[in-house]
């Protein structure tokens, strides 16, 4: 049978790769036409070019994947004519190729609306490779970019244009952004997240004219207002690629899109239509997931299994926007009467959860999360599985307020016939009978047999939850190796660097790693370097994350911050012009942070080591606050000088900082002395905090403050200052031991067997016989800290780090700020005063 596929794009290459694993398809001859002259890549992802992706890195699969597949993969070749009664197709080149089985994968183009100067240089699409490479090309001569449309798409492209430095403008013809996904307080929340990640927005805008000469020079719009820009990016919206239909007698809908049925066939039974240009039940899918579906669907019945068809698909989707998670499930805006609301605002923070559920309080129907959609895997899966809620469905979005208890349920609950990977349509059945006759135990091995988490990747969180719930359940342990690199966990690789004295990364991938490493083990791995060694960053700094390769954290338009380190918050008069006389020479923003320290914001590259100069020379260290290490140690002013205080907060947290200053952990570190219990240092909203009592001091641990807040639990009261200074060498020290990357000690501990009780048995009461160890592992870290910029600029090779330009002492000229409140900020930093 010849089967001849029109379109080479994600869903061409999907309906490629699904046949090609049905059984008995052997006696399927396969063509693929692509017009592009590359095979099909992921446009899903298409803005990480602007992020340091090659096209090649976009690639779905080589060209040598599709010979191995006895696939004849056609490019550069446009197929201009179908006749539907010979059963043949012409392209642009004049070949003509018979077929048995045609598959219209043509896709979408952009949506061009009819504007007077959309010929100007200047103005771009944004759907291709192509169009990247122009927009590179071009953006680098720009200054002001606009992006019209505000949906998916249109924020997609701004954070391209952000990506290359320019100033971006959103104009949105709605009153909101993402106005198909958002409500208007959702769209309120998105707005103000993205406003200060420098983006600006418009809506409630009609464009009506590109202004300029050949050469874009801006917008004009119906209301009168006018925008000056000098590169335009239409993204706006697509229409299905259906003129090959038209001019070929297949059935198009009276707005466009190929008519199918529940078979995906057209009013010619031996022609299919998938993906964005198919219309089905009046409805055109813009997501790759429906598309996947419909390939899956084609594919079977061309194998015999008549089974299957296409009813349609859920439009629940998950975003990151720009940096900002994003999601909307189930029937998220057109509320029935039936349901009501539930929502959770948190403007501070830009976090934004509504639930939709039943009025009987019994099922979800739907919901919109904008800031924070951790929850989102399982909240889609309660609504498509019409499971029955908490007694309190708020939990669901808040988390349980009683104690030890959790919201909602987990993936056991879910059926086996849940669909768990969206874009392969892959369900909990699937997964499971995988894992167990499989003998699976990582989640490499699950992508390999299932396809599960190979498309967008939304669903690992809940396939990772399943794999651990199936090993559990058959009573086998779970362990979490690191990476693919590393078939070990961290704590396991912890115990290996200790004993084995590894100094290197490179030692250790060569002793128990393979391959060259990823993004994921090499920082990771630092991060343990550091911990057991307490040796300067800098010694690895080839697999180090940008903040901690340079000492200081890189803020909007490529500057540096400089934080120096201020024990408790107490500093000398002396100290501080000091830090005036440096933020006065090298011109740089000056503000006090919540944690009681002082940050220099917009250094140049080629500045630091200048300005570590002149701070260590008056008795600063680094601060660390780029590194996953200890921050700060805030204080009340306690008994010196506050009538209410107990006990001298000010000493005690200046003892604790200067002692774990420089150690390194899985995650930040910050902690606060209050001087009593009125809690004016906000003790109980750290990792460890310490609060004055009549009788000594009260240990607090494992709480945080962030998008997910959670109050530090009790360990031991009324104890004097050295049994709290050894608990917390221990607490510390286990804590660095045995959390996971990445890993707070809040989550820690909502994680470790046992929580609170067992962590007081191991600290307090040495249950497992360790406490002398933690100790003198503490102890060892303390004596060989090192202040990394003092080490920086003492070491004239590590000092050379520190430039711009390999050849160059200048700095980089890109780089421009402007004025504001009588400071200096970055130039395309918008504010919202």
């Amino acid at each position: 049978m010849k089967i001849i596929i029109v379109g080479n794009g994600m869903v061409g290459f999907k309906f490629c790769e699904k046949i090609r694993k049905k059984p008995n398809n052997d006696h399927f001859e396969i063509t693929v036409y692509g017009e592009e002259h590359r095979p099909a890549y992921d446009r899903v992802h298409l803005s990480e070019y602007f992020s340091g992706k090659s096209a090649d890195d976009l690639l779905l699969a080589s060209a040598e994947w599709y010979h191995e597949h006895h696939i004849k993969l056609v490019t550069g070749e446009l197929v201009t004519e179908i006749d539907p009664i010979k059963k043949r197709i012409t392209t642009h080149k004049g070949t003509v190729e018979p077929y048995d089985k045609l598959v219209l994968a043509t896709g979408s183009s952009p949506f061009m609306p009819p504007l007077h100067g959309m010929d100007k240089t200047g103005v771009f699409a944004y759907r291709t490779i192509e169009d990247l490479q122009q927009m590179e090309a071009y953006g680098k001569s720009a200054k002001k970019a606009v992006v019209i449309g505000g949906g998916l798409l249109g924020l997609e492209a701004a954070k391209a244009l952000l990506d290359m430095g320019l100033e971006t403008h959103v104009v949105e013809f709605a009153d909101r952004l993402m106005p198909r996904q958002l409500d208007i307080s959702g769209s309120h929340v998105l707005r103000n997240k993205l406003s200060t990640l420098g983006l600006h927005i418009h809506t409630s805008k009609s464009t009506k004219e590109i202004l300029g000469n050949e050469r874009i020079s801006g917008l004009s719009f119906a209301d009168g207002g006018l925008l000056d820009c000098d590169m335009l990016v239409i993204s706006a919206g697509i229409r299905p690629r259906d003129e090959l239909a038209v001019k070929s007698g297949i059935q198009i809908g009276s707005r466009g899109g190929i008519l199918v049925d529940n078979h995906l066939q057209t009013n010619f039974p031996d022609i299919y239509a998938i993906g964005e240009v198919a219309l089905h039940n009046d409805m055109i899918y813009g997501l790759v997931a429906p598309g996947y579906e419909m390939a899956e669907v084609v594919a079977s019945r061309l194998c015999g299994d008549n089974g299957k068809s296409f009813t349609g698909f859920d439009m629940s989707t998950k975003l990151k926007l720009i940096g900002v998670d994003v999601a909307s499930f189930g029937d998220a805006l057109d509320l029935e009467e039936e349901c009501v609301p539930i929502v959770y605002e948190n403007k501070a923070k830009g976090i934004y959860k509504r639930i939709n559920i039943t009025r009987d309080g019994k099922y979800l129907k739907g919901g919109i999360l904008v800031g924070d959609a951790e929850s989102y895997n399982m909240l889609l899966q309660i609504t498509q599985n019409a499971l029955a809620l908490p007694e309190d469905p708020a939990d669901l979005i808040l988390g349980s307020r009683s104690v030890g208890q959790r919201g909602g349920q987990g993936v056991d609950a879910l059926p086996d016939t849940a669909q768990i990977c969206s874009c392969e349509g892959i369900t909990k059945g699937d997964i499971c009978l995988a894992i167990a006759e499989g003998e699976l135990t990582d989640l490499s091995g699950i992508k390999k047999v299932t396809k599960a988490c190979t498309g967008c990747g939304g669903c690992t969180p809940l396939v990772a939850d399943l794999l651990k719930s199936v090993l559990e359940s058959a009573g086998k342990v779970v362990k979490k190796t690191l990476c693919e690199h590393f078939a070990y966990t961290r704590q396991e690789l912890y115990d290996l660097i200790k004993i084995q004295n590894i100094k290197s990364y490179s030692e250790l991938l060569g002793r128990y790693g393979e391959g060259d490493g990823c993004e994921v083990c090499k920082p990771a791995v630092a991060s343990l370097l550091a911990s057991i060694w307490n040796e300067a960053i800098l010694k690895q700094s080839t697999i180090q994350d940008t903040n901690d390769r340079f000492l200081a954290n890189i803020q909007k338009g490529g500057s540096y911050s400089v934080v120096p380190r201020i024990p408790a918050g107490e500093i000398t008069p002396d100290k501080l012009l000091v830090i005036a006389q440096v933020a006065k020479k090298y011109k740089l923003y000056t503000k006090i942070t919540g944690g009681q320290r002082i940050d220099l914001f917009g250094a140049q590259l080629h500045e630091l080591p200048a300005i570590w100069e002149e701070l260590i020379a008056a008795g600063f260290e680094s601060g660390h606050a780029y590194g996953k290490s200890l921050r700060t140690i805030k204080s009340c002013v306690g008994s010196t000088w506050c009538r209410f205080g107990v006990q001298d907060s000010v000493g005690f947290a200046i003892e604790i900082e200067n002692r774990y200053k420089g150690l390194r952990a899985p995650h930040k570190l910050k902690g606060a002395v209050s001087g009593c219990i009125r809690e004016c240092a906000e003790a109980q909203s750290k990792d460890f905090g310490i609060i004055a009592t009549e009788k000594g001091w009260n240990l607090y641990v494992c709480g945080n403050g962030g998008a997910r807040p959670q109050h530090a639990q009790l360990l031991i009261g009324d104890i004097d200052k050295e049994s709290c200074i050894r608990y917390l060498d221990r607490f510390l020290m286990y804590y660095i031991k045995t959390a996971e990357p990445l890993t707070r000690t809040a989550t820690w501990l909502n994680k470790l067997e046992g929580g609170l009780s067992y962590l007081y048995e191991v600290v307090v009461n040495d249950a497992l016989g360790i406490g002398a160890e933690l100790e003198a592992e503490m102890e060892s870290l303390i004596v060989n800290y090192e202040c990394e910029w003092k080490h920086a600029i003492e070491d004239e090779s590590v000092r050379k780090r520190f430039k711009h330009f390999a050849n160059s002492d200048e700095g980089d000229p890109y780089i421009q700020f402007e004025e504001l409140r009588g400071q200096k900020t970055p130039a395309n930093w918008n504010v919202i005063v």
